[in-house]
């Protein structure tokens, strides 16, 4: 089977290497980049976490100068997510990002840090309680930026209106929501009943069980749902401590990232072709599904932001084995994995 290159539109750092570090170097960021195409991953939006504005802005301008002077930045980070600081600060929903650097949605913040960045902020994760006139959503979306829903205890009523002003995902649903939750009126039920949202989902069998992702499938649909890792720097790396956003988190044997002593789940270990491998051998969906919710999903929900920053992606193809391994990658016309 060939399909185009999977696209990643949440990965914090992979081999080792935290994107969200203030020294990030091209050097570490094309070792991180090489490992991810070995998974087949030919494109990624690389994410920085909640911050306060100024660790922000250097996180940024080392992320932004490390893709602008690395060998395989330039073709495979099409643009950045910017998962926080918009998010609901509260236990349950904050996960492993710090509640003290969290804000209301400003978008002055956005400009400030786009203003000096060679690509584009194309993905902002914001919980709809802390934009309650969507006045944020609206700027972001007419500003040609994806705005998605996470880490957030949302009403339906609260869903509903940021999908009218223009939101259009939920990000890893399923996850930075409280444990306990009203058993109907919670906010992945409502994010799962907007038709208006697609949905990503975390598929390690750590953020979701099986059983939890096959409800979540059929309810939003697979013609709707996407395919992400979370990654931190422990994915593609054996168990340890790893950094993550000034902290250190630590993979265990059993596949999870968490920060030491704590509940909280910090990211993940997965890699993108491990995700579509997965929902297939959990039978929820055939190959071609799997591959479609982390390759052509992905890029379909961008599109319209791509286009508005002028973002050209280099052509890529993936080539699957029987059992759904990467046999050879191929990026602008070059064969970088296998062959």
């Amino acid at each position: 089977m060939r399909s185009q290159g999977l696209l990643d539109i949440q990965v914090n750092g992979f081999a080792g290497v935290d994107f969200n570090d203030a020294a990030l170097t091209p050097e570490a960021l094309d070792h991180a980049l090489e490992a991810m195409l070995a998974t087949g991953v030919t494109a990624c939006l690389p994410t920085i976490i909640t911050a306060h504005p100024h660790e922000l802005a250097e996180r940024f301008a080392a992320l932004d100068a490390a893709v602008a002077r690395s060998r395989l930045g330039p073709a495979m980070a099409l643009g950045y997510h910017l998962e926080g600081p918009f998010l609901n600060p509260a236990d349950g929903y904050k996960g492993c990002h710090p509640a003290a650097a969290m804000t209301p949605p400003d978008p002055t913040l956005v400009q400030s840090l786009q203003a000096s960045l060679s690509r584009p902020i194309l993905l902002v994760t914001v919980a709809p309680e802390r934009d309650p006139d969507n006045a944020f959503t609206r700027w972001a979306c007419d500003a040609g930026i994806v705005v998605a829903i996470g880490h957030s205890n949302a009403t339906a009523a609260e869903v509903a209106q940021a999908a009218e002003a223009g939101a259009t995902l939920s990000t890893h649903l399923g996850n930075g929501v409280a444990h306990q939750q009203h058993k109907f009126d919670n906010p992945i039920v409502a994010q799962l009943a907007e038709d208006r949202l697609w949905a990503d989902f975390i598929a390690d069998g750590v953020h979701l069980a099986p059983a939890a992702l096959k409800v979540m499938l059929r309810a939003k649909g697979l013609e709707r749902s996407i395919l992400v890792t979370d990654a931190v720097a422990a994915a593609a790396s054996p168990p340890g401590l790893y950094p993550f956003a000034g902290m250190t988190v630590e993979k265990t044997a059993d596949g999870r990232v968490s920060q030491p002593g704590t509940p909280y789940l910090a990211g993940s270990c997965l890699t993108l072709d491990g995700a579509v491998r997965n929902v297939v051998r959990w039978g929820l969906a055939t190959p071609e599904q799997a591959v479609a919710m982390a390759s052509t999903h992905p890029r379909t929900l961008l599109a319209p932001a791509m286009r508005r920053h002028g973002v050209v992606e280099p052509p890529s193809e993936v080539t699957w084995s029987p059992t759904l391994a990467v046999d050879e990658v191929r990026l602008n016309g070059s064969v970088v994995v296998g062959g």
